[in-house]
């Protein structure tokens, strides 16, 4: 549940300083593909503490090098998150993200089914943890695949009209 928090709060905030003027934060978007890049590096960074133990937990028994898996993902996150604030990554990192949390979602399901705790907590059910899961997939997608995308950093400035005043005629010969 961790991550969900993480996620609203971050859009939460980061929305509030757009609305107080940050351009960069100014649109919904923009403040949620942040959010998503603080969730990541979060939830990516957690795979490298003493949680990863957890983490293997909730791996199927047949699975092999169960904390190496562990590591995989959690530097796949941490890149994917580096690549979402990349204008020229952001699509490839997005939609990667989006088969990423599909291609650990078995683990969230075996936890469940198996009752493996997290963090000695029993795990998130599935009926809770599939609607969250299908939101975080949504708001990789939302923020980072859209042909809009790649201007959320920086939205276009309008040049001003400049008028071209007529040459003086002046001096000039008839």
């Amino acid at each position: 549940m961790a991550p969900l928090f993480i996620l609203v709060i971050s859009f939460l905030v980061l929305r509030a300083v757009g609305l107080l003027g940050v351009r960069r934060l100014s649109s919904r978007k923009a403040a949620g593909l942040l959010a998503v890049v603080i969730m990541f590096l979060f939830t990516g960074a957690t795979h490298f503490t003493l949680m990863r133990h957890d983490y293997a937990a909730m791996l199927p028994g047949f699975v092999p090098m169960k904390v190496s898996i562990i590591h995989l993902t959690g530097a796949l996150q941490i890149t994917g998150a580096v690549g979402l604030l990349v204008p020229r990554t952001r699509r490839l990192a997005g939609i990667s993200l989006a088969l990423l949390l599909v291609a650990m979602f078995p683990g969230n399901v075996y936890a469940a089914i198996n009752d493996v705790p997290f963090r000695g907590e029993p795990p998130t059910p599935l009926w809770l943890r599939t609607p969250i899961q299908l939101f975080f997939i949504g708001m990789v997608l939302w923020t980072s695949t859209n042909r809009h995308s790649q201007q959320v950093e920086q939205p276009q400035a309008k040049e001003p009209i400049v008028e071209h005043e007529e040459p003086s005629r002046q001096g000039a010969q008839s």
